[in-house]
């Protein structure tokens, strides 16, 4: 059937026009093709597609919540605060928004890579879909960590405009904070991903995960206070602690935290190479799931 929608084109003569033009789909090996290249995007379109159906709950949760806690402890516990000697030399709203800029990165990568990664090998098995298309293992999985990437820069980039609009960072490097807590939500969330992915009985693992892993890192990362005023005996969670080692670079790109510069490359190489070693377990534990 002639697609009458289809634009008009003259024939060879200039004599006016001829048949519209048919619209035809690419062949198979046309679109294989494409998939082998660009499947990775083609999956984390698919992702976004189904986070924008949750888009209101993302933002009250991964801006709403830090907002909250900005006003409650940077704002209300802050008028009791007398000494910014213990802060650094700045405020204490400019000390703790860094950190509850880079814990609610880390806390939307417990949520986006335990549960979605779950339902993609067995509850609804959407990973199975794609799987069954040219796309690889690894470009699914480079799909969904490309969409929860993006999320950490959009949320992260408007926290960030918060923060600002507070005063709270007083750098003109403030915004490179946002680049951190990316880094420190693909550290934590990309080891979690792989160990999602390993998963094949819910037996309440991730509720344990968020219960005994990340309250704590939240709670003993230097979030509120700084580490080095804790007790030894649990300063080492912090030193383990994605949310820590970002918080401490977060805090030299916001407001100039003065640290020895071998500790901010340390941090660096701690929070890349922690990203790298879960992609590479990621990538691992596709191939062996969707490879069966």
């Amino acid at each position: 059937m002639t697609d009458q929608s289809a634009p008009a084109v003259s024939d060879a003569g200039g004599r006016g026009p001829a048949a519209p033009a048919l619209l035809r789909a690419h062949s198979p090996a046309v679109s294989a093709a494409r998939a082998r290249r660009w499947g990775s995007f083609y999956y984390a379109e698919q992702v976004l597609r189904v986070m924008k159906g949750y888009g209101w709950t993302i933002v009250m949760y991964g801006v709403g919540q830090p907002v909250a806690y900005l006003f409650a402890m940077g704002v209300g516990l802050a008028t009791l605060v007398d000494s910014q000697a213990a802060f650094g030399g700045v405020s204490y709203l400019a000390f703790i928004a860094p950190a509850l800029l880079i814990s609610a990165a880390v806390m939307t990568a417990a949520n986006e890579f335990t549960f979605p990664v779950m339902d993609g090998f067995k509850w609804r098995r959407v990973y199975y879909g794609p799987h069954a298309s040219p796309l690889t293992p690894e470009q699914i999985a480079s799909g969904h960590i490309m969409a929860v990437t993006l999320r950490f820069l959009l949320q992260s980039a408007i926290y960030f405009v918060v923060v600002a609009l507070f005063g709270a960072s007083p750098s003109g490097w403030g915004w490179v904070s946002v680049l951190v807590a990316t880094l420190a939500g693909l550290s934590f969330g990309l080891p979690l991903m792989a160990y999602a992915a390993s998963i094949k009985e819910d037996k309440g693992q991730f509720a344990m995960v968020m219960r005994f892993i990340v309250t704590p890192l939240f709670l003993f990362s230097g979030t509120f206070f700084p580490l080095d005023s804790l007790p030894l005996a649990v300063q080492w969670i912090g030193w383990i602690s994605p949310i820590w080692h970002g918080t401490e670079l977060g805090r030299v790109f916001s407001y100039g935290y003065e640290e020895p510069p071998l500790l901010t490359i340390a941090h660096i190489v701690f929070l890349v190479g922690l990203a790298v070693a879960g992609w590479m377990l990621t990538k691992r534990q596709f191939v062996r799931r969707l490879g069966q």
